[in-house]
């Protein structure tokens, strides 16, 4: 069942590079699109493959032992990362933080436009330690969209601005153990709570983002005098501080109860519940897609279970250096939270 396991894993993985070419299928082959599409989606990927070992170990050792191993494996992390990109990302918080960024931007006059990019660059990713990352994206993005990336400048320019935005908002979220999810994932096993990555981490973190937004903010000074107003990129229709202040308070107490699956779903549903009573402050709750990471990451942990057999001999024959520029580069094609699970499962 290991070597089956460890099978089924690969093949899990080199499907998740074939993602696109199943796109690619799907526009080819319409009448099969659907299950093309399906194929395609590469959140779905390790669900789909946890399904496939499922099966595999229940025709091989019974559906009891299938079972068994479904029901013992620990699901808290991927109902988190659910939850917390729902409530983060909901409009009242996103537009309190944007507001305030606004607000904070206005104050250097002439210098607003590098400002703002900048503040987009370095606060909001710093931020994203607080609201999660995809929350920190979803502002910093839009605040660019207007300040950057419809501008008349260079594409050079527009290039270097992404790539600094996606580097920051990586980094940018491990000041605290649950905005990450490849932190999340590892954080309880190892117990690393929010003061000890501040205290090991969030320095050397905020101190690079720091210095990446800084550098391109420099570099894109001669580029503002190009720089003309542009409408506004997000929804801006105000939201009163009340509700915001609601949102952020659920945000607080499920970040609270972190460890308690029971608490924080059932500080969810009150949430959904509020929402749908103020429903006209609201836009469409991102449910869909955090429900895909959530399945990502739950694949992870059904497939990831059963690797430790052949993982363990591997990491532990590797040099210090040689596991660190070994998983540096598997960061480039491997998803971050995959690697942090599989390294948390060897032992010592």
């Amino acid at each position: 069942m290991q070597f089956a396991a460890a099978l089924i894993f690969l093949l899990a993985l080199i499907h998740t590079f074939s993602t696109k070419y199943f796109e690619h299928l799907a526009h080819q082959l319409p009448r099969y699109r659907h299950i093309l599409h399906l194929f395609g989606e590469v959140e779905l990927v390790f669900g789909i493959w946890s399904i496939v070992l499922l099966l595999v170990m229940g025709y091989w050792q019974g559906a009891s032992v299938a079972l068994n191993y479904l029901e013992t494996r620990h699901y808290t992390e991927p109902a988190f990362v659910f939850v917390i990109m729902v409530v983060a990302a909901s409009r009242p918080v996103i537009f309190f933080v944007q507001r305030s960024l606004h607000m904070l931007s206005r104050r250097t006059g002439a210098q607003a436009r590098l400002t703002e990019i900048w503040l987009s660059l370095a606060l909001v990713p710093l931020l994203g330690s607080l609201i999660t990352e995809p929350a920190a994206m979803t502002i910093a993005a839009m605040m660019l969209l207007r300040s950057v990336f419809m501008q008349r400048i260079p594409e050079t320019y527009k290039y270097a601005t992404l790539a600094v935005l996606l580097v920051n908002i990586s980094i940018g979220g491990v000041l605290t153990s649950y905005a990450a999810p490849p932190v999340l994932m590892v954080a309880n096993v190892w117990q690393w709570d929010s003061m000890y990555m501040f205290l090991h981490f969030g320095d050397r973190a905020a101190l690079a983002v720091l210095i990446n937004a800084s550098l391109l903010t420099w570099l894109l000074r001669k580029q503002s005098i190009l720089m003309q107003s542009a409408p506004e990129s997000m929804d801006m229709r105000p939201v009163p501080l009340a509700i915001s202040l609601v949102h952020i308070a659920f945000l607080v107490g499920i970040v609270m109860f972190s460890h308690h699956a029971s608490v924080f779903i059932a500080l969810f549903l009150i949430f959904l519940g509020f929402t749908q009573a103020f429903a006209g402050y609201q836009n469409r709750l991102i449910l869909r897609e955090a429900m895909l990471v959530a399945l990502f990451l739950a694949g992870l942990v059904i497939l990831g279970g059963q690797q430790q057999w052949w993982l363990q001999p591997i990491v532990e024959s590797l040099q210090p250096k040689q596991l660190f520029f070994s998983t540096a580069a598997l960061t480039a094609v491997t998803d971050n939270a995959a690697l942090t699970y599989l390294g948390s499962l060897i032992s010592n």
